[in-house]
């Protein structure tokens, strides 16, 4: 295998743009000096950039690895947890590097490879933060290869052509792997000019998954999948009740049971390390605990606490002048949206050894330099000695932002001397989920005429970014909102002459975070179930009362493309016919905006999406394919959580504990045709896995509306 070391001369060419974080930094000290007007620009910044990749590892050979049978092995920062990256950074590496996609392999690098994230795999960024450099790290690869291959050819480097990982030239020819063969040093030269994409041949095309075959063979790739030899198996003990904490555990009986290695009390939680999983959950039920349970909260305590006007306020749109709720001609509405679990396959867990102060951990992760240095912290060791190995993800959907087990399987080990793999059962994957925050809304307009004069969104929410491994809290105190939530909570009608976005935030009392779109999905439901009631209103088609409030900004003239062209592709209507109508919906999401046209049927008290038309721009598409899958995954997502999904509050816990008695979109609820098309108004790739998202449930509810002529305002919606 041609050897990957660290070169010993840097490479003329940064790559890179290291400042992604520092930027971001920079503009958060802005917003704290100039505050509320500096701060919504930041907000709208977030909301639309493509931050640039901020991780370590920045050379082109630490990335690209040559094997000895001339193929290639693709070290690269993002994880694969479904959404098709690994075949998408194939593609582009593959028409820069010039090799064939089945001489390509891609894997999560590995911690110890110096190649790490600052960002994590989320936001929908993986091709689009690594676009660019990854197709200047394969060009460099390309040129170096070139150089090496010349040396050993006896030809000038300008004189070769390269192909399917072939250097020819002078009558001669030469593999990749030849031509770096036994290199020490890797002088890595100028990055040359990048190939015109049109002259691609790969990037744009609908090619076959690179991971389909391991995953159809059932290979060992997911976290659960993990084993190390003398292994053994710990579960942890867990509270039911919302801010509970451990007071006392009586473990007298759980030590007398069959295959128990090793009860472990630390922090206010209790392990058992057992020879099996089962041994150990059988010792767990064993152990009698006494917990500390604050407040018993319930659905009406939730809601009481979690409504407009309690919580940290932050204006974060502001755009002429604001509404009196009171005043003449004002149309209130208020929305809301259930707590929301992520529901993923694949429980959280993780492997970890920890010997001779080494640490190795494997584990479905989306954070793994986060996970570094958590293990390295909790255990007082450097990062370098702390070599996490990411795994395929089975789901991820934000759940696996927050990898705090591997930090509890590492001291496990510690304490037995051997491996210990620590998995969540689902009834804890459940109840000590980070769940998606529950939300209240409330939608003010005032028309003139047959115009929306004004319109404001207040939005109350918990931590979604926020007090996150990814956002501390400090960044919260210093923006004044969390970004999270407010993604989709800005109105996008350029027209609308005064238009006004406050957030309520508040911590609830049980952990919140990432939920794949954020606060996108309910945000949009509450706007665009409104801006629908306002188009009835004034009498007028909500296609065409949609397009009279845009300007003619690029992203308003982007927007209309997807709005015209969904309205066109899906046939739109808005008269219902029968127990059958159409919906209409529209949003923009990390700069892609997209539209949805949704079918909707009614028999009895139950609804059925029977079509849904999508019209997407998320720039440039490197795999068509892939893209319409992602738009396909969040139709049915949205649709589950749209119609389905619902966690509770009862008695101080959390419900429901396991799939069935949580509802959730099955195969018979799938409609029974999605219509994607994508549409190109970027010169480089967009977010895509999320966008699709946020108009589903409203344009479900604008449906409904004309079916059952009331206006659902909470999810899930009933009928």
């Amino acid at each position: 295998m041609a050897k990957k070391d660290k070169p010993k001369s840097k490479s003329r060419r940064k790559f890179l743009i290291r400042g992604g974080l520092g930027t971001l930094g920079v503009l958060a000290l802005g917003t704290y000096v100039f505050r509320n007007p500096m701060r919504r620009m930041t907000l709208e910044m977030i909301e639309t950039m493509v931050p640039p990749y901020s991780g370590t590892g920045t050379e082109a050979n630490l990335w690209f690895e040559i094997t000895t049978d001339n193929n290639l092995i693709l070290h690269q920062p993002k994880v694969e947890m479904g959404q098709g990256t690994f075949t998408g950074l194939a593609q582009i590496v593959s028409d820069e590097l010039d090799m064939n996609i089945s001489q390509i392999t891609v894997t999560a690098a590995e911690t110890a490879t110096g190649i790490v994230d600052g960002m994590s795999t989320g936001g929908s960024l993986s091709v689009a933060q690594l676009w660019t450099p990854l197709r200047e790290m394969a060009a460099t690869m390309r040129e170096f290869i070139k150089i090496e291959g010349a040396k050993k050819m006896g030809v000038d480097a300008s004189s070769l052509s390269t192909a399917d990982g072939i250097l020819s030239g002078g009558g001669k020819t030469m593999s990749y792997a030849e031509a770096i063969a036994d290199l020490k040093e890797f002088n890595l030269p100028k990055t040359p000019e990048l190939r015109p994409v049109k002259n691609y041949k790969n990037v744009g095309k609908p090619i076959p998954r690179i991971d389909l075959t391991p995953k159809v063979m059932g290979d060992p790739i997911f976290g659960m999948d993990v084993e190390m030899p003398d292994m053994l198996h710990a579960t942890v003990i867990r509270p039911e009740h919302v801010g509970a904490s451990l007071k006392s555990a009586d473990t007298s009986n759980a030590e007398k049971m069959p295959g128990v290695v090793k009860i472990m009390k630390k922090d206010g939680w209790v392990g058992i390390i057992a020879n099996s999983f089962a041994e150990a959950l059988a010792a767990k039920n064993k152990v009698t605990v006494e917990w500390d349970i604050p407040k018993k909260w319930s659905d009406e305590d939730l809601k009481e606490y979690l409504k407009i006007g309690q919580g940290n306020k932050q204006i974060t749109q502001k755009k002429g002048s604001a509404l009196d709720e009171e005043g003449e001609g004002v149309i209130n509405m208020e929305f809301r949206s259930p707590i929301g679990a992520h529901a993923q396959i694949e429980p959280n867990g993780a492997v970890a050894y920890v010997k001779d102060g080494k640490a190795t951990i494997k584990l479905s992760t989306q954070v793994i330099g986060v996970t570094q240095k958590q293990v390295a912290e909790a255990l007082g060791m450097d990062n370098e000695d702390v070599n996490v190995i990411g795994t395929y993800l089975g789901g991820g959907f934000g759940r696996r932002l927050n990898t705090a087990h591997a930090v509890k399987a590492a001291q496990m080990s510690i304490e037995v001397g051997k491996p210990v793999k620590y998995f969540f059962t689902r009834k804890e994957e459940f109840q000590n989920d980070l769940f998606r925050p529950p939300t209240h809304h409330i939608m003010r307009g005032k028309m003139n005429g047959d115009k929306l004069e004004a319109l404001e969104h207040h939005y109350a929410s918990g931590d979604v970014a926020m007090n996150s491994v990814i956002f501390p809290a400090a960044m919260g105190t210093i923006l004044g909102s969390d970004v999270g939530a407010s993604r989709g909570g800005s109105i996008m009608y350029g027209k609308i002459a005064n238009r006004r976005s406050v957030q309520w935030h508040r911590t609830l009392p049980f952990a919140t975070s990432w939920w794949r779109s954020l606060g996108l999905l309910a945000n949009t439901f509450a706007i665009e179930s409104f801006i629908d009631e306002m188009a009835i209103n004034a009498g007028k088609n909500p296609v065409d009362f949609r397009l009279s409030m845009l300007g003619e900004e690029e992203n308003q003239k982007r927007i209309r493309k997807v709005i015209e062209e969904a309205a066109a592709k899906g046939n739109y209507t808005d008269k219902a016919t029968g127990n059958r109508a159409m919906g209409f919906a529209a949003s923009i999401d990390a700069n892609a905006p997209c539209a949805h046209v949704v079918e909707v049927s009614v028999d009895g008290n139950k609804v059925r999406v029977e079509k849904v038309t999508c019209v997407l721009d998320s720039g440039l598409i490197v795999n068509p394919d892939q893209v319409r899958a992602q738009c396909e995954g969040s139709i049915i997502m949205g649709i589950s959580a749209a119609l389905h999904e619902e966690m509770y509050l009862k008695d101080g816990r959390l419900f429901p504990i396991n799939y069935g008695s949580y509802d959730m979109a099955l195969m018979k609820h799938s409609p029974k045709e999605i219509d994607v098309h994508l549409v190109q108004g970027a010169e480089n790739p967009l977010p895509v896995g999320e966008p699709p998202l946020g108009p589903i449930a409203a344009a479900i509810g604008n449906a409904l509306k004309r079916i059952t002529g009331k206006r659902l305002t909470e999810l899930p919606m009933k009928v």
